[in-house]
């Protein structure tokens, strides 16, 4: 496999989990909303650690979901640092 097909894949990863993980917080706001069983926080914090970050965030913004815990509030963007420049350094 060649180093274009490589990030063709990744970029299409990344897409994906990224769109998987705006969802997941869409479903987990809805199922709140109507007293249904939730999604974990582990798993939402999973979906951003696996690079689902960004999607994870704006399904924070969007759906006005986790925005007053901690632990997102903080760690939503600090995962996307970290991977930011994880993806800066692999780059060089």
């Amino acid at each position: 496999m060649n180093v274009q097909n490589t990030e063709h894949l990744a970029l299409a990863y990344l897409t994906i989990i990224n769109l998987v993980a705006f969802a997941v917080f869409g479903i987990d706001k809805w199922k709140a909303k109507h007293h249904d069983r939730r999604i974990p926080e582990a798993n939402l914090l999973f979906y951003a650690l696996i690079g689902g970050s960004l999607g994870a965030w704006f399904g924070m913004k969007v759906w006005h979901h986790k925005t007053l815990h901690r632990k997102f509030r903080i760690g939503i963007p600090l995962i996307i640092i970290l991977q930011a420049a994880l993806f800066l350094y692999l780059q060089h």
